[in-house]
């Protein structure tokens, strides 16, 4: 195995009984087309370990936020499996320089979308590997404590305007509406219930400990069921 390979394993805290599984997790499908055979790639892999890694987030974020509904623990989990996300961490990681990539678009390593499916493919490897139990301690070594991620991604995740521009083409700038249709719990620790209106059709709703969260938590629902059903 070569350097960068052993470095990454000691990065990441985990050696591998099958060092084929990270080579494999390591090399770009742009390989193929540079051998002109069947050379294998680690998209099969990236598949897998996105529903690995969606599952060890969904759970820890369901583990540490007891008292979130489901709108608010999707979009937590959101901030922590996009591709941005996911890219800088495998960046940081170092997996750039172990990344296996056609050699006339070496730039590809660094690319934001072949550095988040290498971070996909590394989960399914260590899960392959190791199992579950042991890939879920490796992958919430690498996060560290999630809290300070989720807040930093906050500013930069704005549902409200990009639902905004996807209507605004075809229904104009009036025809989104939030509505509270609910509120509960005692003063210290409210919870939101809005309803999101396109035209006079409701579209989604999203709850939060805020109207703000609850309005961005109803966005986000409508962005990932767009488009609505029933809305002409």
């Amino acid at each position: 195995m070569n350097a960068p390979l052993s470095q990454l394993q000691q990065r990441i805290g985990y050696q591998f009984e099958r060092p084929a599984l990270l080579e494999l997790a390591m090399t770009h499908p742009s390989l193929n087309i540079e051998t002109s055979g069947p050379h294998a790639s680690n998209q099969r892999l990236e598949f897998l370990g996105d529903a690995v890694l969606q599952l060890i987030l969904s759970e820890e974020i369901y583990r540490r936020f007891p008292t979130e509904r489901e709108g608010a623990l999707t979009q937590n989990r959101k901030k922590l499996i996009e591709g941005s996300f996911t890219a800088r961490l495998a960046l940081e990681l170092g997996v750039d320089a172990c990344l296996r990539v056609q050699a006339a678009a070496s730039d590809l390593a660094t690319s934001q979308g072949a550095l988040e499916d290498a971070f996909e493919a590394l989960v399914a490897a260590i899960y392959l590997d190791a199992g579950f139990e042991r890939c879920r301690v490796v992958v919430l070594g690498l996060y560290g404590d999630i809290a300070p991620h989720l807040a930093a991604a906050l500013p930069s995740d704005n549902p409200k305007g990009r639902l905004q521009e996807r209507v605004q083409p075809r229904y104009g700038n009036q025809a989104l509406r939030y509505k509270v249709a609910d509120t509960s719990g005692p003063d210290h620790a409210r919870e939101f219930t809005v309803a999101l209106y396109l035209n006079d059709t409701a579209i989604a709703v999203g709850h939060g400990t805020s109207k703000q969260r609850a309005e961005e938590a109803a966005a986000h629902t409508a962005l990932e069921n767009w488009p609505p059903a029933g809305v002409a």
